[in-house]
């Protein structure tokens, strides 16, 4: 074969393979060829370079090939080329990006008889590819980390246990989203017998919100326990400390009611949280509405407090955003009115009324959803009978 002749064989060889064409390896390669550039774990063998072209053409799409310049000498042929590839599939256990990106190399081919025998390559696509996902994986795992520890923190920062009143049900729910938010929701016994709900949502995800909503619980409760002040009052004070304790890009919703069992009288303040929904003895839901400012964005600030009082049969539902803000796959939102329908229509106990919701959510959400954020549910409930 001349020079030209082989330069010819290789150009066809590498533009066939750019276009996925793995026939060509059979009719070109000989039988005896040698794969000089060998990632870990691939063979020399041509049907060990088969399957090596095969799984790299599976995770790169080639979008443009070019053969910049060929130079040959006896039975070698040295190929400078530069290609844009799609990274659309795993490879070497490495996640796609979906990104569309150029390389550059050079092959050097040696031919025997219109055969290629054997195959360098140095190249920049394989090994840059790789340099740049295992940054990309490292720095997920370390997202993955951080969402663990998150995790640990939210949930060691919840009640072990439910206060057992009499006459009284309470259930607590708590489902956290992959990206780990800053829901929390917590119990305060009184010394005079009156039991304190809180309910409150840290803005932003992962360790920072963790954080800042486990900083939050512990101020609830040491301000509630000690000082016995009213809900209007709680919030206040917390509100001052708070301010010194967060970045100032983040703040904190908090609905801070407290109960007095015997009467079933209810006293609340809201700090920027979603409105619980309370269920009335003749069927009809309604908002427990309280006005205040979220926690941790200005000083001075003053929280108005409302009341209501419970009767035998009837309910408050506390809860955040997760529920009421999810998505279905029209991009709908679940909503405050659903909500309030779906109380109204299905009077139940504490516990079945969390799991109702999330069957309702379920359905409305449809399958194949994602969680969008954390979702907590606090049911308190007056009994019609007494335990």
């Amino acid at each position: 074969m001349t020079a030209g002749e082989n330069k010819a064989i290789v150009r066809r060889f590498l533009e066939e393979l750019a276009k996925g064409n793995l026939d060509v390896i059979d009719e070109l390669v000989a039988p005896d060829f040698v794969d000089r550039s060998l990632l870990p774990g691939q063979g020399p063998t041509r049907e060990d370079f088969k399957r090596s072209v095969d799984e790299i053409l599976s995770a790169f799409s080639t979008t443009i090939f070019t053969i910049e310049e060929q130079v040959a000498e006896g039975d070698t042929v040295v190929t400078k080329y530069a290609e844009s590839s799609v990274i659309r599939g795993e490879f070497a256990g490495l996640p796609p990006t979906g990104t569309d990106e150029m390389f550059e190399g050079i092959y050097i081919h040696r031919l025997s008889n219109g055969k290629i025998t054997e195959e360098w390559s140095q190249a920049n696509t394989l090994h840059t590819t790789l340099e740049r996902l295992e940054q990309e994986t490292r720095a997920r795992e370390r997202v993955e980390q951080d969402l663990r520890v998150a995790r640990t923190i939210q949930q060691a920062s919840l009640p072990k246990e439910v206060p057992q009143l009499e006459g009284w049900q309470i259930a607590p729910f708590y489902q956290p989203a992959r990206e780990v938010g800053g829901d929390f929701y917590e119990f305060f016994e009184l010394d005079d017998g009156r039991v304190g709900f809180a309910v409150g949502d840290a803005t932003g995800k992962g360790v920072p919100a963790a954080f800042v909503m486990s900083a939050t619980c512990a101020l609830l409760g040491g301000v509630a326990t000690a000082s016995g002040s009213s809900p209007g009052e709680v919030l206040s004070r917390v509100n001052e400390a708070v301010l010194t304790r967060i970045p100032p890009n983040m703040f904190v919703t908090c609905f801070y009611a407290i109960l007095e069992p015997e009467s079933g009288h209810l006293v609340y303040a809201n700090a920027g949280h979603n409105l619980p929904c309370g269920r009335r003895h003749d069927g009809q839901a309604d908002e427990l509405r309280a006005r205040g400012m979220p926690l941790g964005l200005m000083p001075g600030m003053r929280y108005d407090e409302e009341e209501a009082i419970l009767v035998p049969g009837e309910c408050v539902l506390f809860y955040t955003d997760g529920l009421v803000e999810a998505h279905n796959l029209r991009g709908e939102m679940f909503g405050t009115p659903r909500l309030q329908n779906l109380l109204a229509k299905y009077p139940t106990d504490t516990e079945a009324l969390n799991a109702l919701l999330l069957e309702e959510l379920k359905r409305f959400t449809g399958e194949g959803w994602e969680q969008e954020d954390d979702i907590t549910l606090l049911t308190l409930r007056r009994s019609t009978t007494r335990r």
